[in-house]
């Protein structure tokens, strides 16, 4: 397809069941719209179900959509939410791993993970390796995993301290775990390979202007608007790379979408390069490996 694909490009998705996380608001909320619009069958998987079902109606009486609680900052919750999803559905075509929190101040999850850690991959992690089964069996399934930009912002994998229990620098702890989302991507499509139907595909929004934005440093928050018109987009348009990834039939399993403007910042959805240190294939396996043994998930497959 062209460089200036849109929404309307996305073909039909009949018969097509996409699960997306954090699907109440922002990226999640405009890309559970359009494959809805696209005729799939949709879950919006949220942490609050009474925003999920306000969502759910935001999405009309006409969408098939259902809502499902999952707090991915528990590992108790999400492997609820994996059963419970094994009960209402037969098969799984999309996985959206999208939902995150940005630069709170030093929390922890249920488990005792740092918060930005333990929700955006850790969560993630564990959810997607719970509902393989019902991917795998699909012909031309994704997981998609939504990264950013931040994953370049003083981002590295610290092995030595991944909770940042010594000291905590909400920006770094926040380009950690992107930079983890992207090096599950890479992993997990490299063990989906030899299978042939499920394929990893990556996306990121640019900066797109999303409710995420509401624990930045304050300084962010002050300049921020005064900015905006020059370096960001809408949430509509920071979705279409998340649903080029998802649906377009050209899409290959390892591929990374963002805007193509300078920066990345916002633009039309197309296939880009992560950092250099995205693609080191060492540091890959071993967060896989300390994330198998923080979630006592395993992945049936490669």
């Amino acid at each position: 397809m062209s460089k200036s694909w849109t929404d309307r490009d996305v073909p039909s998705q009949q018969g097509r069941v996409a699960v997306i996380t954090g699907a109440n608001t922002g990226l999640g909320f405009d890309t559970a719209k359009v494959l809805a619009e696209r005729g799939a069958k949709v879950v919006l998987a949220v942490r609050d179900v009474e925003k999920g079902k306000q969502a759910a109606a935001r999405l009309g009486a006409n969408a098939d959509v259902t809502v499902q609680e999952l707090d991915l900052a528990s590992l108790e919750s999400v492997r609820a939410a994996s059963a419970e999803l094994h009960t209402a559905l037969p098969k799984i075509d999309l996985l959206i791993n999208n939902a995150g929190v940005m630069y709170p101040p030093r929390q922890t999850t249920r488990d005792g993970f740092e918060l930005q850690f333990g929700t955006n991959h850790l969560g993630h992690f564990a959810f997607t390796g719970l509902l393989l089964d019902l991917l795998l069996p699909v012909e031309g399934s994704r997981v998609v995993t939504v990264a950013s930009l931040a994953h370049r912002i003083r981002a590295a994998i610290h092995f030595d301290d991944l909770q940042w229990e010594n000291s905590y620098d909400r920006v770094a702890a926040y380009g950690q775990a992107k930079l983890a989302n992207l090096m599950f991507h890479y992993e997990l499509q490299r063990r989906l390979a030899p299978r042939g139907t499920t394929v990893a595909v990556a996306a990121h929004p640019g900066v797109a202007r999303t409710e995420l934005m509401r624990n930045s440093p304050a300084v962010a928050r002050v300049l921020f608007p005064a900015v905006a018109p020059l370096i960001s987009q809408t949430s509509e348009k920071g979705a279409l790379p998340i649903l080029r990834a998802a649906t377009d039939p050209a899409a290959l399993g390892g591929q990374y979408y963002g805007p193509d403007g300078p920066g990345g910042y916002r633009g039309r959805p197309q296939v880009v390069a992560s950092s250099p240190q995205s693609y080191d294939v060492a540091v890959q396996q071993r967060l896989w490996a300390v994330s198998e043994e923080l979630t006592a998930v395993k992945f049936h497959v490669g």
